[in-house]
């Protein structure tokens, strides 16, 4: 008795016992499959199905899983293009031994059907393989990494700094030198600087160097002692300017002038 089943999108012609391979079935090793879409029976009478026959099956034991030979599948691009490409295919398929042939009843065996790959999700066929016993590399580098970690050394905290911002301006003030001026002003007197660019030496730049440090008019700079003059060269980075220019005989006959 023989039979032509369907699987795959192939047809064949199997009889007990044979071996044959099939496109990739969703079945591990060892298993008892069963093919229900049976074409056509033959033996003593021959029966057709229309396209199957009702209650008809195949039974198969799974032998392996395996790959066909590999075939080399060589691509030319059109003309003008210059170009050829060699690709290497080996197709999955199932090893399976016919066990039995039944033509009825084969809807009530409870025998797992042969599903293909194609048939099944993702997910399901991970769900099929075997588990491996070999521990995954993410997993095995995991105790290492947490033992490289707890015996490498913890890196000393910085010390926070109690200095505040007005210690920072009051050790400014004291590594300077000379005395700072009593007469310095947040803005100038009516909202309305002197233009110190009269005097000699003092130019836009410098001018708004002085603005910075509270210095709006003439008679601010024509106060100043030698204590003052030193700490203001400090200030200003134009060390002995005010001396060479003779700024304070200046400001003091631009001061004059004023009044």
């Amino acid at each position: 008795m023989f039979a032509v089943l369907k699987t795959g999108g192939k047809q064949y012609r199997v009889a007990s016992g044979d071996v044959l391979r099939v496109e990739r079935l969703a079945a591990e090793a060892g298993e008892t499959i069963q093919f229900n879409d049976v074409l056509m029976l033959g033996g003593d009478t021959v029966t057709v199905g229309a396209p199957t026959i009702e209650g008809a099956a195949v039974q198969a034991d799974v032998i392996d899983q395996i790959k066909g030979e590999k075939l080399i599948h060589f691509v030319k691009r059109r003309r003008k293009h210059s170009s050829k490409r060699t690709k290497g295919h080996r197709q999955k398929l199932t090893l399976i031994r016919v066990t039995d042939i039944l033509s009825s009843g084969g809807d009530k065996t409870g025998v797992k059907a042969a599903i293909g790959t194609g048939s099944v999700s993702a997910a399901a066929l991970a769900a099929m393989a075997p588990a491996s016993n070999k521990p995954k590399r993410a997993e095995a580098a995991k105790p290492a990494a947490k033992a490289k970690a707890a015996t490498k050394p913890k890196a000393a905290a910085k010390p926070k700094s109690t200095e505040t911002a007005t210690d920072a301006e009051k050790i400014v003030e004291a590594a300077a030198s000379g005395t700072k001026p009593s007469n310095l002003l947040k803005e100038a007197r009516g909202g309305k600087a002197d233009d110190l660019k009269k005097i000699s030496g003092v130019g836009p730049k410098l001018e708004g160097l002085l603005h910075e440090n509270g210095v709006f008019h003439f008679d601010q700079i024509a106060a100043w002692g030698s204590d003052e003059i030193a700490y203001m060269d400090d200030r200003l980075s134009f060390k002995g300017r005010i001396e060479r220019d003779n700024w304070i005989d200046q400001a003091t006959t631009f001061a004059a002038e004023q009044e």
